[in-house]
């Protein structure tokens, strides 16, 4: 490796897929691989997956995606908006309808076409994000023969707000919020479940559930211990060791001051890489399998250890996270979330994918 790398096990990845096939019996398992597939390079993880639907969020995620994926559904999250149905249709895409407004622009573009278009529903069940609010599902469902002719439902869905939560009582009251809009709409494949909501029992998982960071090692339901295994490493290399004495301080605004003789090791990450500024003094990485604290502030390009009593060289990697080191802690200790530590990692850092045959890097 270089001075820093992204490690992702395709096996691991792999697994874990399977993973939420044995806890949804039944159901469809499409992979959400929006944001590079959570920051890990969608072309490298795409081989581990082979699932039938993938969710997006953007439009220009979709038409990459369907270059790779040519046979695959693909459903983009965002909808259609006035200047992309031509390129949805072109590119034999999904939008997820949230409001009747967007339901009206595909049933436009499906006349234009002179024949009907797939498309997903959105309910808003408690989110208050996207998705059709309770005055516009009303509406759709009383007049549905109208508004939904020249459109073909391949699925009704929603979003949970707590399924990180799972004793939440807010999961039965969109579980409940979402069975009515069921029966309230035209028969069709319905989706409710995201990683958490895999692991909140049979009652969540409906016709296809669209797991997304338990894919990627994250634990979508923090305090709870569930068998997914860690598919990312972070690691860079010390670039140089440096002792200092007492009274020494070290980094940008002295923020840290040495009580005690220290060993201190520079490895060759920093914000700009992704590794928040919220880290410093915070975090801690592995050199040689122990803990060495971050110290001082993070900086654009290097990130400051404690080494002592390490032995460490120049040129040893130190883990950010990895197996060693859980993600979720790490993202706890950088003051975040496992999404947000994972679609935060720059792109100049190398992806390096293991597991399958042999070692490939990202384009």
């Amino acid at each position: 490796m270089g001075t820093g790398v992204i490690q992702v096990n395709l096996a691991a990845l792999a697994a874990n897929l399977r993973l939420m096939r044995t806890r949804a019996p039944g159901a469809e398992v499409a992979a959400v691989v929006k944001a590079d597939a959570y920051g890990l390079g969608l072309a490298g993880v795409l081989p581990a997956l082979g699932c039938g639907s993938y969710f997006v969020a953007r439009l220009e995620e979709a038409v990459t995606l369907r270059a790779l994926a040519p046979k695959a559904r693909l459903f983009v999250l965002d909808g259609v908006t006035e200047d992309s149905a031509s390129a949805l249709i072109a590119h034999r895409l999904i939008p997820v309808l949230g409001s009747l407004e967007q339901i009206a622009r595909w049933q436009k573009a499906a006349r234009g076409q002179g024949g009907a278009l797939e498309a997903a529903l959105h309910v808003d069940t408690g989110m208050n994000r996207l998705g059709l609010p309770p005055h516009e599902l009303a509406l759709l469902a009383g007049e549905a023969k109208t508004r939904l002719d020249g459109i073909a439902l391949a699925l009704v869905m929603s979003h949970l707000a707590c399924s990180d939560e799972p004793d939440s009582p807010m999961n039965r009251v969109q579980l409940a919020r979402f069975r009515a809009a069921l029966a309230a709409l035209p028969p069709a494949p319905a989706s409710l479940a995201a990683s958490g909501g895999v692991f909140l029992g049979r009652d969540y998982h409906f016709d296809l559930v669209r797991p997304g960071i338990g894919l990627y090692g994250g634990n979508p339901q923090p305090g709870h211990d569930l068998p997914i295994k860690p598919v990312v490493r972070l690691a860079a290399r010390i670039l140089q060791l440096r002792p200092i004495a007492p009274g020494e301080t070290v980094g940008y605004g002295a923020s840290f001051t040495a009580a005690r003789p220290m060993m201190l090791a520079t490895i060759a990450l920093g914000y700009a890489d992704g590794v928040l500024r919220s880290a410093g003094g915070r975090a801690t990485a592995l050199v040689k399998g122990r803990p060495a604290p971050f110290v001082g502030r993070v900086s654009m390009d290097l990130v400051t250890l404690d080494v002592t009593g390490l032995d460490a060289a120049v040129g040893e990697e130190a883990e950010l996270f990895g197996p060693g080191l859980p993600l979720d802690a790490a993202a706890a200790a950088w003051g975040t979330i496992s999404y947000e530590l994972l679609t935060g990692l720059s792109r100049r850092i190398p992806r390096v994918y293991e597991g399958g045959e042999g070692i490939t890097k990202s384009p």
